[in-house]
C-alpha cells in the first residue's frame, strides 16, 4: 500500500509518530493509533505518539491483527515508513506467539523457535539459572516451575514476549453464583461488553480461566466483571484494591450481587484481619512493614489459602513489592482491572509479564456513544495569578513554583462562580493540597474528605451525597479511585498531581456514571495562566485526549453557562435530525 501524500501522520525512525490534529482525517487516524501506540505529548497542533514493542504486543493480545498495524500506518502516513520501523514491526509481530510456556506432565517447558541470541542466553547466559535442565539443541527448554514469572519478565525485557499456556491450578472450590436480582430486588445481568470481556479473559490457558488485564472506562462496571469471573470459576479468591473505601465497596457488591454470605467474605485492611474464602485487601496493607529493611509481614496473605483467582483492581497502581510476590504465583489465575494501562513508574512491562497482557479494551467514547457513560464536556479554565503571589512565584525554585501556581487563591472565586452555574446538580471539588481544600470547603460551606477523615465519616458523607442530602463535596486524592457516586455530574479540579495522566482519568471517572434524566457531565480543570501549571495540565490531559475527548480552553471571563451548553446541545440535536 502506498502512503497517502496528504496524510495526517509523520512516522519517524525512533518510533515517534506525529499527528497533525488540524488534518481532516486526524480523528480517524488518532482512533487507529490509539489501538497500538501511546500519546505522549501534544504541543500545539502536532500530537506526538510512540509505538513500541509493548504497545504492539498489547494490541495483538487484545485481538488487533499484526499485519493491519503496518497497513494503517501506511494508509495515514504522509511519507514512506522508515525502513527501521518496517523492520521493527516485522520483528515485533513475528515474535508475538513465537515462544510458549506449556505443560508436559509435571514438566514446565519453554517451546518455540529460539534464534542464535536467545539460544545463547538460555544455554550459557543470564537465563541459564531459570532452567531446570539444559536440553539438547533444538529444545524444548525445561523451566524451573518457581521461575515461571521471572523467566517471562527477563525474556520480555530482551524483546521476546512469552505466551503462557501452562495452565493454572483450580484452587480451593467455592460454591458461588451471581444473583439474578440484587439483594434490594433490582434485576441484574451482565451487559454485552462485560460478558465479552469475561469470555476473553476465560478463554486463555490450558485450564478454564487464565490471566490478563481488562481495560474499561471508569463507570463501566469492572467490579461486576470481577464478580462474574469469581462466580464462573467457583474458587477461593483474593481481591487487592487501592484503598479502604474500595474494599468496602467490593464487599457490598459481593454480598448484594452474589450468593456469598457474610461469613464467606473477609476484609483484610486497617485493623481487620479476616481471611475467608473471598478476601478483600488493600495494596497499602500488603506493602506495610515496620522499617525499610524488614520483611512485608502481610504478604503471607498470598499463601493463607489455596487461592484459585487473584483480582488486581486498579492494576495500574500495583506496587513493586506485590509484583515480586506475583512472580511466584504464576500458577494462580490473575485478573487485572483498570481504566487505563498508563503507569507513571515505567512498570508496564511487569504488568504484561506477571499479571498478563491486555485481553480486552473498551474505548471511553465507544461506551459513551451507546449510553453507558454520561456525555462529557472537558474544560481547562485559565485563571490569572493572584497579585499577592506574583513575587513569590518569580523568586521560587521550580518545584515550589508549581505549588504556588496550583494554590492560587484567585481560583476560589472562579470555583464559586462555576458551581453557581450548576445549581441543582451533584458537584465534586477535587484537589491536591490540604490548605487549599480547607479554604475551598470554608468558602463553599461544604464538607471536606481527606486522608485524615475517618472511614466511618467518609462512608457517612458519601452516602449522604448519593442520597442527594449533600450537593457539593470537597475531596482530596482519596476520592481518585473506586468511589461510587453515580449522580455526580460536575467535577472541578482546583489542583492536580504534577502531570499524572492516570489521576486525571480517574478523577473524571467520578462523574461519568449514566444519569437518569440529563445524561451529561462537566469537568473543569482550573489552571493558573502563564505558569508551570499549564505545562503539567497538558500532560495530565493526554490520556483523555487519546480517548477522543477535547478540552475547551477558557479564560476566567469566558466560563460557559449551563444555558449556553443546553442551547449547543439543542442545536446539535437539530443538526442530527436534519
Amino acid at each position: 500500500m502506498e502512503p497517502n501524500k496528504q496524510g495526517p501522520l509523520i512516522v519517524q525512525s525512533d518510533g515517534t509518530i506525529l499527528l497533525d490534529s488540524l488534518h481532516p482525517a486526524a480523528q480517524e487516524a488518532g482512533e487507529a493509533l490509539a489501538e497500538f501506540a501511546e500519546l505522549v505529548k501534544r504541543p500545539g497542533d502536532m500530537h506526538t505518539y510512540k509505538i513500541t514493542p509493548l504497545t504492539v504486543w498489547n494490541a495483538m493480545s487484545a485481538g488487533v491483527d499484526g499485519a493491519s498495524i503496518a497497513e494503517r500506518l501506511v494508509a495515514y502516513s504522509r511519507y514512506e515508513l522508515p525502513a527501521v520501523i518496517e523492520d521493527g514491526l516485522s520483528t515485533w509481530t513475528g515474535r508475538f506467539g513465537q515462544l510458549r510456556l506449556i505443560r508436559d506432565g509435571e514438566r514446565l517447558l519453554l517451546a518455540g523457535e529460539a534464534d542464535e541470541r536467545l539460544e545463547s542466553v538460555l544455554r550459557e547466559g543470564a537465563l541459564r539459572g531459570l532452567l531446570a535442565e539444559t536440553p539438547p539443541p533444538g529444545g524444548p527448554w525445561v523451566v524451573d516451575a518457581q521461575a515461571r514469572g521471572a523467566l517471562k519478565q527477563e525474556l520480555l525485557r530482551m524483546g521476546y514476549p512469552v505466551s503462557d499456556r501452562a495452565g493454572y491450578r483450580a484452587g480451593e472450590a467455592l460454591q458461588v453464583q451471581l444473583r439474578e436480582r440484587g439483594s434490594a430486588g433490582t434485576a441484574f445481568q451482565l451487559r454485552d461488553y462485560q460478558e465479552q470481556a469475561l469470555q476473553l479473559f476465560r478463554r486463555d490457558g490450558a485450564v478454564q480461566g487464565g490471566s490478563g488485564v481488562l481495560v474499561l472506562p471508569c463507570g463501566a462496571g469492572k467490579t461486576i466483571i470481577g464478580l462474574a469471573a469469581l462466580a464462573s470459576l467457583g474458587c477461593a479468591t483474593l481481591i487487592l484494591t487501592s484503598n479502604t473505601t474500595s474494599v468496602q465497596q467490593w464487599r457490598r457488591e459481593l454480598l448484594e450481587k452474589t450468593t456469598l454470605v457474610e461469613a464467606e467474605v473477609g476484609v483484610y485492611a486497617g485493623r481487620q484481619r479476616q481471611v475467608r474464602p473471598v478476601t478483600v485487601a488493600t495494596y497499602q496493607m500488603m506493602t506495610h512493614r515496620a522499617s525499610g529493611q524488614s520483611d512485608y509481614p502481610h504478604m503471607r496473605l498470598f499463601r493463607e489459602r489455596d487461592w484459585g483467582l487473584i483480582i488486581y483492581d486498579e492494576v495500574h497502581l500495583l506496587p513493586a513489592p506485590v509484583f515480586r510476590m506475583t512472580a511466584e504465583l504464576q500458577a494462580t489465575r490473575r485478573l487485572g482491572l483498570t481504566a487505563t494501562l498508563v503507569r507513571e513508574d515505567g512498570c508496564a512491562e511487569d504488568v504484561f509479564s506477571l499479571i498478563g497482557p491486555k485481553r480486552y479494551e473498551l474505548p471511553w467514547k465507544a461506551l459513551e456513544a451507546r449510553g453507558g457513560l454520561a456525555e462529557l464536556a472537558c474544560h481547562e479554565v485559565r485563571v490569572p495569578l493572584c497579585d499577592s503571589r506574583r513575587q513569590a512565584y518569580a523568586e521560587a525554585a521550580a518545584r515550589l513554583r508549581l505549588r504556588i501556581a496550583s494554590e492560587n487563591p484567585a481560583k476560589l472565586a472562579v470555583l464559586e462562580q462555576l458551581l453557581r452555574r450548576h445549581e441543582g446538580q451533584q458537584r465534586l471539588v477535587i484537589g491536591q493540597y490540604l490548605d487549599q481544600l480547607r479554604a475551598a470547603a470554608r468558602r463553599l460551606h461544604a464538607p471536606l474528605i481527606t486522608g485524615e477523615t475517618s472511614q466511618e465519616e467518609r462512608e457517612r458523607l458519601f452516602a449522604a451525597f448519593r442520597r442527594g442530602q449533600i450537593a457539593t463535596l470537597v475531596v482530596s486524592k482519596v476520592a481518585n479511585f473506586a468511589v461510587d457516586l453515580p449522580d455526580a455530574a460536575v467535577a472541578v479540579q482546583i489542583s492536580g498531581s504534577f502531570g499524572s495522566r492516570q489521576e486525571e482519568a480517574q478523577r473524571i471517572g467520578r462523574i461519568l456514571r449514566p444519569k437518569r434524566d440529563d445524561n451529561r457531565a462537566w469537568f473543569y480543570s482550573l489552571v493558573t495562566e502563564g505558569t508551570k501549571e499549564t505545562e503539567f495540565a497538558r500532560r495530565r490531559q493526554l490520556f483523555m485526549v487519546e480517548q477522543g475527548y477535547r478540552y475547551e480552553l477558557l479564560h476566567e471571563q469566558q466560563q460557559p453557562t449551563v444555558e449556553r451548553e443546553q442551547a449547543t446541545a439543542r442545536h446539535r440535536a437539530q443538526e442530527a435530525r436534519a
